[in-house]
């Protein structure tokens, strides 16, 4: 996994948690699950890439 990539998805991840926080304390659902969705989205990054790493070994 590339050091790039690491830091996008990790960024992913972040971005998602902070979205979820500011969805929690503004009582928006919407904003809540985006950022759950985000953090989702950097995790299936970080498998990917694993799993790439796998294949390339």
């Amino acid at each position: 996994m590339g050091a790039d990539d690491k830091f996008e998805a990790k960024a992913d991840e972040l971005k998602g948690k902070g979205k979820e926080a500011l969805g929690g304390a503004t009582d928006d659902p919407d904003l809540e699950a985006e950022g759950k969705g985000d953090q989702a989205k950097g995790n299936l990054k970080q498998a990917g890439e694993k799993v790439k790493d796998v294949f390339k070994s």
